[in-house]
């Protein structure tokens, strides 16, 4: 199976590879890039004249709802919403039913990603500890020998120090990266892991009081952001903080990244493309943990984008069923789609913009999550695996309901234009978008 792409402009951070360029795929692997290919024979062609060519893009933060939770999404659809946001690479979250807590679990993910994949990689994070209580350490040697590639709260944050500790020393012990929802509950509520009954249920500030909502404030984001970077200093373990959304939580991570302490953070593109005004009416949409904030913290997260002490871009993609959105805002569940959107609104915020240009927005959704969960993934190089993405930076589109590939359809972008989108998707060589 051979397939010729050509015309793009190729774009790889991992090779400092920014060129007009043909690029050949053979036996599912990248064969050659030059500036003009002869068309081998039986090679199909792709004209991507007009178009960028980057490696799949990588997604180290997805709640892809199996086991337990198909009635949201599936593998089939997560990885179908997948291929149509040029998504090649997905690390799925814990927070599954049965909790991800255990080597049967993550072979089950692990199984069903092979099967019913389509091409895409699926990488299970496991659970900190079991079932989610926070109260036992999950057996972290043996998650990953199953194929685990990282330990997480997410969903339920961490609160106890020493436990906080413990987990730090047993991932460190057997060399996985420990990613954080770093929240302090007795400031918020407590509402991540429910519906937010009784909890805060958006950012505190001037629209939630407008609204009478119960707010969320930025200090319960920016103490746990803290906690966790003084503890890995000391246990020198690799942190990862999970949905970075606040101006302090920002310069936390950047004074301890100057400390050398082994800690990086990734952003969502709604906490860098929206603010908590997008919550008026209501909208159960834009009802996410951490929630939407303010323009400063939009800008503060940019800045971290650009100077680096924020590595990556991640969607946070949490799908929810339409009746279980449809309902008053309070008991509605935290999250939204994000993989069919990250790349719009990433350009559209990120380049059109002008903080960042496209190849530096590439990297942040390719080559840097991979490296930083050391992923063999995020690269165009000659001789691996031929995951690659080619997209229009200036193509206009609506966003609607009945052409979303996602189970869910709870994005906050409904209706609205986007501007930039993948034409084409191919994992292991073989077109799957």
């Amino acid at each position: 199976m051979k397939i010729l792409i050509k015309n793009g402009r190729v774009i790889d951070p991992s090779q400092n590879l920014d060129a007009v360029a043909d690029l050949l795929i053979e036996d599912g692997k990248i064969a050659q890039i030059e500036s003009a290919i002869r068309n081998p024979q039986s090679a199909t062609e792709f004209d991507a004249a007009g178009l960028i060519v980057a490696p799949g893009f990588v997604d180290i933060h997805v709640h892809g709802r199996t086991p337990g939770q198909e009635y949201k999404e599936d593998t089939a659809t997560l990885t179908a919403a997948a291929a149509a946001g040029g998504f090649t690479t997905l690390c799925v979250m814990p927070n599954t039913v049965p909790t991800l807590d255990n080597r049967s679990v993550v072979e089950d993910v692990l199984s069903r990603a092979k099967s019913e994949g389509n091409g895409v990689r699926i990488y299970p994070i496991a659970s900190v500890s079991l079932a989610a209580k926070n109260e036992q350490l999950s057996e972290f040697a043996d998650l990953k020998n199953a194929g685990a590639i990282a330990v997480s709260d997410d969903a339920f944050p961490l609160q106890d120090a020493d436990f906080m500790r413990r987990v730090f020393q047993y991932a460190r012990t057997v060399g996985l990266v420990t990613m954080l929802h770093c929240e302090d509950t007795a400031l918020t509520g407590g509402g991540h892991a429910g519906v937010g009954r009784g909890g805060g249920v958006m950012n505190e500030g001037v629209v939630s009081t407008e609204l009478g909502l119960r707010g969320m404030p930025r200090v319960s984001e920016e103490i746990a952001v803290y906690k966790a970077c003084a503890l890995a200093r000391e246990v020198g373990n690799r942190v990862h903080i999970l949905h970075v959304s606040t101006r302090g939580a920002v310069a936390v991570i950047r004074s301890f990244k100057a400390q050398g302490v082994p800690v990086t953070a990734e952003a969502g593109p709604h906490h860098f493309g929206l603010t908590d005004e997008a919550v008026r009416g209501y909208n159960t949409n834009a009802k996410m943990n951490p929630p939407l904030r303010t323009r400063e913290d939009c800008d503060a997260i940019i800045q971290g984008l650009v100077d680096g002490t924020i590595d990556c871009i991640a969607t946070d993609h949490a799908p929810h069923a339409a009746h279980e959105k449809e309902r008053e805002f309070d008991g509605a569940p935290f999250g939204i789609i994000g993989l069919e959107t990250s790349l719009p609104v990433s350009l559209q915020t990120l380049v059109e913009k002008g903080p960042l240009d496209v190849t530096q927005l590439v990297e942040k959704m390719t080559t840097a999550p991979a490296q930083l969960l050391a992923l063999d993934a995020g690269t165009l190089k000659v001789g691996k695996r031929a995951d690659v993405t080619a997209f229009s930076p200036d193509e206009n589109w609506i966003l609607e309901e009945e052409t979303i590939r996602s189970k869910s359809k709870n994005s906050p972008w409904l209706r609205q234009t986007m501007k930039g989108r993948v034409k084409a998707t191919f994992a292991g060589g073989k077109q799957i978008y």
